[in-house]
């Protein structure tokens, strides 16, 4: 009977890998577009670079703040 629960703790814990790389692909893609599309917006309006980059930055870090909640949350379900 022990089999079974030593195998249950390693499907876990492989679900657990899978989710995260499954909850990375989001922010990854987020950040592409956020970028790709700053840098478009920058070389049409080269004067409002500050604004634009400042703007970037933000939603950085709202995406990256994603990625990390995404990271922790199988850890804290166990």
């Amino acid at each position: 009977m022990s089999a079974a629960f030593e195998t249950l703790a390693a499907v876990n814990g492989n679900v657990g890998t899978i989710g995260y790389g499954l909850a990375a692909i989001g922010p990854g893609i987020g950040i592409g577009i956020i970028f790709g599309n700053g840098v478009q917006a920058i070389a049409r309006q080269p004067e409002a670079a500050g604004l634009i980059r400042q703007n970037m930055l933000l939603g950085f870090a709202v995406v990256e703040a994603l990625a990390l909640i995404g990271f922790v949350v199988p850890f804290i379900v166990k």
